[in-house]
């Protein structure tokens, strides 16, 4: 049989007992030699413990016993055995050679030579000293970790992106300015006193003393600056002067991009993006936006602010040594404010200077500054003393609404832009014209009215505006007592009505288109001023046709005159001059109460919801336009019928571009002729009729109308020079009542009744006297022969119109009544809102050439009057009665 198929022989003795007792007679019977190591012991079967199983394997070490303990069969046996721990009491060589007993499993190394992956704790070593890590495995965990680090950073800036800008960092103020140019108010924006600049603006010498005294490598670094860091706390250890550790860059994303909370998370996320925008953003945007991010004291944010607050200019005007008085600031302006006392009395400003000089040597020392240019720098420039913020208070908040709504009607910036701020605002008020004329409203209501005297004086308010007759610049405004206390701009549309102020639009239509004729319509007759109508007191109103006129209920209408005098036969210039309500609701008629409302449409005034009722007593004045618009009614008139839209914003700029500029539209309102005979009509009322008290010095020549309302709810004087148009309107309200309504003014000012001739008349002329003085004498110019004259009411042409009753010129005229409306009629009783939109009418025959497109203004609310009437948004009610002027 071959030796390949023999059975191999059994051992004798029990197997592995067997097969390590001859292992160890063999070992004694074969000594090692001389130098060799010693033999280990036989192992167990390692491929019972699913081991690998040595060479030779179980079989060879029972031969090698067999045969008596042979070197080879020894050493073979040794091998065997190494490949498993020792037993109890086995030794410690390599191996783990097997002890007495031999039970124990292999727990040692591996195989002869294999090493672990990370040796530690550490082998070959004994006790502490295996846990004593190597100068090699604390390299690797050094280099380990900061792989690691940057590995974790790369991340961190591959999934981190530059965040939206906070709004709150973009908010700004607007800067409003007098017609003159000088800063009238800062507002708008939020709370913050903010206005950027392009970096352009800023100067080359504040550039260099930031970047010089907070972060000199700032064009070099990558955003983040190492070193400026570890400079900053080794000098802040050693108590010397400092630069920030946060570069410009960082503060600019902290001011820009983050919240301004002082957390660990937040400064992480600070360093990665301050990396990522040094990377995408250019350096001097960067730049800029810090400086005009950055606080600086005084209410002040951004460089912009900062420099008109503590040196009263524009940045760009700063020098090298203001600008390294600025520089300070951003270290800490409680610090360095020489105005403030933090500490001892003078602490601040020694600590200024110290830093100033400061600055100026860190530019020389970083080579943004010549040696030689420093050295003339020897006086610190002290700031002006911190003003009081420029507030809303008084008029100015008036001023500042009525800019902002002109702006969001007149140009394509939306609300909601305006107020993010920025914009530089050139407004056409006049700073010497608003104080002159809220001083002379001061001065009537200090002198007569006395609310803790008279409950009747309580509630009085007054309004009033100012407009060049040349351009329609509104150069003053009296929007009441208070911007922070009475909120309603009583310059703007209120829904007072506005009485026999009215009646010049009667006549401007009768002279521009002329009476209708009885028997065909569509001719028209144009009237002089000579021209005679009935004055006596409660005629019968007529319809141009000669039929009488009736309401919807069938009713026929009875005008009355003030005191219900009669005044026979007059002519139109003395009907105006005495303010006779009879001839003017007749002529209104005559003409068609439509082209007495496009005559106003074509002076200036605005379609708005009140003038959508024309009854008959429309021609006395139950619309309710503002003081400005009534104003600028009134200067196409003085400008000899040439028509301009009131405007009070010359210009709006922002970030050194042009966003609007004002562009003179003058239209064709009526024919010179027209114009310049409804003046020389006006010129009587003034010189010697209801508002003589209107009179100005000097020989000025003036031209005016009175106009109240009926139950006394109302009075106004709306007059002019030749270079002036001025309203002033009186009325009484409650503005802080829940439900407003206009209140009756019987015994204000401890007068009986309040016409138009009264308080109003005063302010105009206190104002007027104060505005005009020093200004060129203009005198009107001498108004053409115009029309024919007519004679109203189906009366002959031969009797001559003989005045009823001589009336002193200051007396008191005829009432005007409101708007009539049949008890059902609810649409007519209550006119809310009023509309933005304007009108284009015709104005066709008298001369008149081309359309008339009214400009939207803004408006406050709806309307109001009449007997019920309410203050904004409320029924206009009306009734039968007079208006007194």
């Amino acid at each position: 049989m071959s030796e390949h198929r023999r059975k191999p022989p059994q051992p004798q003795g029990g197997g592995r007992a067997a097969a390590r007792r001859a292992a160890q007679q063999s070992g004694r019977r074969a000594a090692p030699s001389r130098g060799s190591a010693p033999t280990p012991g036989p192992a167990p079967d390692s491929e019972a413990y699913g081991q690998e199983r040595p060479v030779g394997g179980r079989a060879e070490a029972r031969r090698a016993a067999q045969r008596g303990g042979r070197r080879r069969a020894s050493d073979t046996a040794a091998m065997a055995s190494g490949s498993g721990q020792g037993g109890r009491g086995g030794g410690r060589r390599t191996g783990g050679g097997g002890g007495e007993g031999g039970r124990g499993r292999g727990r040692g190394a591996g195989k002869p030579g294999k090493k672990r992956f990370i040796d530690y704790p550490r082998s070959g070593k004994i006790g502490w000293r295996r846990f004593v890590p190597s100068w090699k495995q604390v390299l690797t965990t050094c280099i380990g970790f900061m792989a690691l680090v940057v590995g974790a950073a790369g991340l961190a800036l591959a999934y981190v992106d530059i965040p939206d800008v906070q709004k709150a960092s973009q908010l700004q103020k607007n800067v409003y300015y007098w017609s003159n140019g000088k800063p009238m108010v800062v507002a708008g924006g939020g709370e913050l006193n903010r206005q950027i600049v392009p970096i352009t603006s800023i100067p080359k010498t504040m550039q260099d003393a930031v970047i010089s005294a907070e972060n000199a490598s700032f064009y070099k670094d990558s955003g983040v600056d190492p070193m400026g860091i570890a400079r900053a706390v080794f000098n802040m250890a050693k108590g010397g002067e400092t630069q920030s550790g946060s570069t410009i860059t960082q503060q600019y994303v902290k001011n820009t991009y983050l919240d301004q909370s002082q957390t660990l998370k937040r400064k992480i996320t600070e360093l990665f993006i301050s990396v990522k925008v040094g990377i995408k953003v250019k350096k001097d945007t960067i730049l800029a936006g810090y400086l005009n991010t950055a606080y600086y004291g005084r209410g002040a944010y951004g460089i912009q602010a900062a420099s008109r607050a503590y040196f009263g200019k524009d940045c760009d005007k700063l020098t090298p040594s203001e600008s390294a008085f600025m520089a300070a600031l951003l270290n800490g302006p409680n610090l360095y404010d020489p105005y403030i006392s933090t500490e001892a009395k003078g602490a601040n400003l020694k600590r200024a200077e110290a830093r100033w000089k400061w600055t100026l040597d860190r530019e020389v020392e970083v080579g943004r500054m010549n040696k030689s240019d420093r050295d003339q720098i020897k006086e610190f420039p002290m700031p002006r003393k911190p003003k009081k913020a420029m507030d809303l208070r008084g008029q100015k908040g008036y001023l500042v609404d009525l800019a902002n709504n002109y702006i969001t009607a007149n140009t394509k910036i939306t609300d909601s832009q305006l107020k993010m701020g920025g914009y530089e605002i050139h407004t056409t008020f006049d700073e010497k014209k608003v104080n002159e004329l809220a001083e002379s409203v001061d001065k009537v209501t200090k002198e007569h009215i006395k609310p803790d005297k008279r409950e009747v004086d309580k509630y009085v308010q007054f309004g009033g505006a100012s407009v060049d007759t040349k351009s329609g610049k509104i150069v003053a405004i009296y929007g009441g007592k208070d911007a922070t206390q009475h909120y309603t701009n009583n310059a703007d549309y209120t829904g007072v009505q506005v009485g026999s102020t009215f009646k010049p639009f009667v006549l401007a239509a009768a002279m521009t288109d002329g009476v209708r004729d009885p028997h065909n319509p569509e001719r028209r007759t144009r009237v002089s001023p000579n021209s005679i109508y009935n004055g006596d007191n409660k005629l019968k109103l007529l319809n141009y046709d000669g039929t009488v006129w009736h309401d919807k209920d069938g009713k026929e209408w009875h005008q009355a005159n003030d005191g219900n005098e009669d005044r026979g036969k007059i002519t139109l210039r003395t009907a105006m001059q005495f303010s006779v309500n009879t001839p003017f609701i007749q002529l209104g008629m005559d003409v068609g109460r439509d082209k007495v409302k496009e005559a106003s449409i074509a002076a200036g005034l605005r379609d708005d919801q009140s003038m959508a009722k024309t009854t008959p007593t429309f021609s006395l004045g139950t619309s309710a336009p503002s003081a400005i618009r009534l104003a600028g009614a009134y200067a196409t008139f003085a400008s000899s019928g040439q028509q301009n839209d009131p405007y009070s914003v010359e210009s709006v700029e922002k970030d050194g571009k042009t966003e609007y500029e004002h562009t003179a539209k003058p239209k064709t309102g009526f024919s010179a002729a027209v114009a310049d005979n409804v003046t020389d009509v006006l010129k009587t009322v003034v010189e010697k009729g209801t508002g003589t008290a209107a009179k100005l010095p000097d020989g000025r020549e003036a031209a005016g109308k009175t106009g109240t309302t009926d139950d006394n709810k109302s009075a106004w004087f709306a007059g002019y020079t030749k270079q002036l148009a001025t309203t002033i309107g009186m009325w009484r309200v409650d503005d802080q009542a829940k439900q407003q309504q206009f209140l009756k003014m019987y015994g204000v000012g401890g007068e009986e009744k309040i016409h138009g001739a009264s308080f109003p008349a005063r302010i105009w002329a206190e104002y007027m006297t104060q505005a005009m003085k020093g200004q060129k004498l203009e005198a009107f110019p001498d108004p053409a022969p115009i029309g024919q004259t007519v004679y109203g009411d189906g009366m002959s042409p031969s009797p001559k119109p003989t005045p009823s009753k001589t009336v002193k010129p200051s007396e008191p005229a005829s009432p005007t009544p409101t708007q009539t409306c049949a008890d059902w009629d609810i649409e007519c009783r209550h006119n809310g809102g009023t509309s933005n939109g304007g009108q284009t009418g015709g104005r066709p025959g008298g001369g008149d050439t081309g359309g008339v497109t009214p400009t939207p203004g803004p408006n406050t609310g709806g309307t109001g009057g009449g007997d019920d009437g309410g203050f904004i948004g409320g029924p206009a009610g009306g009734a039968s009665g007079g208006r007194r002027d």
